[in-house]
């Protein structure tokens, strides 16, 4: 490890002990090249290659944009060889579900490149939390394929902008950072060209893009991003991402050697996620009115089958999913809906909970996580899940973002899909 890296890492180090609503800021810059891809470049340039890439984000990488773009890029930079993708994005989630997932949706898949893209998603986390997260999809990636080259891009919202005009990365980038620096990997801020366009005036953050020559000619040299200030436009925001990838390329084609297996070094954070890993419901112990969906059959359960083949139906009170782990952390990935209920979750002797399954956007349905414990103590934890008699109060809780049931009728239910057990250690029978 270099001077001027471990000087970097120092200063990471020391600073990321701060709380929460003061933790400093990294100093902006595009690219950061580190230890490069030195594996995925290699293979991308031999004649007759099958090289895939996976992206692992939330809905910016789910977006027919800077994902496609990049894999058409990389097929035109490197003609000889032939790229597929895995889309592992998905809407609306973390590091703090993607390091859960990364198994089934990404490493399984056997990948030569890893993007991760968590930045806006994890904008309101702990910086420690980020850090066990990344740290954990890191050294999951690591050991299972060493070869396997990673990096972190970062994305930006109107809403997250306000550091990177002043030139500092927001709070949940500059805490990927301290990852990306104790492991080499390359790190590309993807909107550093829309911060200096926005901080010019010449970047309108909400707009639809003009249609007609009059709207164009007045638009003028401005680009507008994104129709709500998060989700780029194809044509321009996520263009914009693009040309942040093709500019950082040389320099990171630069920093790649030769192709390495890189041994895992001792962890940065102690209590990062490596022991992640995600469960079938079936792990648990259902009660009989818990029962699976039928993926070849219902078109609900085709629906998910994909990320949830184990998914499970209840709705009568009284339901229960039950289990025993040891381990530091604990949730389940299930479904929230309009015809969702509430259940009451009970951890080892602790008074139990009340948990809607609905919230203000549950106009439809959606993967969701729900949280039963974290930052345990690393022992045995007993969890009781029961499907409560009354359903949320969903016209109030809709009525947090104006939303209002179109149809009565689709949010009446008690229902509850639980599909997996989200557990940082092990099941105890």
């Amino acid at each position: 490890m270099n001077l001027l890296r471990i000087a970097f890492l120092v200063f990471l180090a020391i600073n990321c002990t701060a709380q929460a609503n003061d933790f400093p800021l990294v100093p902006s810059q595009e690219c950061r090249p580190r230890d490069g891809l030195p594996n995925f470049l290699a293979k991308a340039k031999t004649p007759g290659a099958k090289v895939t890439i996976a992206y692992l984000g939330g809905s910016i990488t789910a977006q027919p944009g800077w994902r496609p773009k990049t894999l058409a890029h990389f097929q035109k930079a490197y003609p000889k060889a032939t790229f597929a993708e895995v889309n592992a994005a998905i809407g609306g989630t973390g590091s703090d579900l993607g390091v859960f997932r990364l198994k089934a949706d990404v490493l399984d898949h056997k990948p030569d490149l890893l993007f991760v893209e968590f930045a806006v998603n994890d904008g309101g986390a702990d910086p420690q939390q980020i850090h066990r997260c990344m740290e954990g999809i890191v050294r999951q990636t690591r050991k299972a394929l060493p070869q396997c080259d990673i990096c972190f891009v970062y994305t930006l919202t109107e809403q997250l902008a306000p550091p990177m005009l002043e030139g500092q990365f927001p709070r949940a980038a500059s805490a990927m950072e301290t990852v990306a620096e104790a492991y080499g990997i390359p790190t590309i801020h993807m909107a550093t060209q829309v911060a200096k366009l926005a901080k010019a005036g010449k970047l309108v953050w909400k707009a639809p893009l003009p249609k007609t020559p009059e709207e164009k000619a007045a638009l003028g040299d401005k680009v507008m991003f994104a129709p709500d200030g998060v989700h780029p436009h194809i044509e321009t925001g996520h263009e914009l991402y693009l040309q942040a990838i093709v500019r950082s390329l040389p320099a990171i084609g630069m920093a790649s050697k030769a192709p390495v297996e890189r041994p895992l070094p001792k962890p940065v954070i102690a209590s990062n996620y490596e022991r992640a890993q995600l469960l079938p419901i079936t792990a648990a112990t259902l009660s009989k009115g818990i029962a699976p969906l039928d993926l070849a059959t219902d078109p609900f359960g085709k629906r998910w089958a994909a990320r949830l083949p184990a998914l499970h139906k209840g709705s009568a009170a009284g339901e229960t999913v039950t289990f025993r782990f040891q381990g530091t952390r604990c949730a389940i990935y299930d479904i929230l809906g309009p015809d969702c209920g509430q259940v009451t979750v009970t951890l080892d002797d602790k008074p139990a909970k009340i948990v809607p399954r609905f919230d203000s956007y549950s106009t439809y349905h959606r993967l969701a996580t729900m949280l039963i414990g974290t930052e345990l103590a690393d022992e045995v934890h007993t969890v009781k899940i029961e499907i409560h008699p009354d359903q949320p109060e969903k016209a109030k809780i809709l009525a947090q973002r104006n939303e209002k049931m179109d149809k009565p009728e689709r949010f009446h239910g008690t229902n509850y899909f639980p599909g997996a057990i989200l557990l940082v250690g092990e099941i105890v029978k």
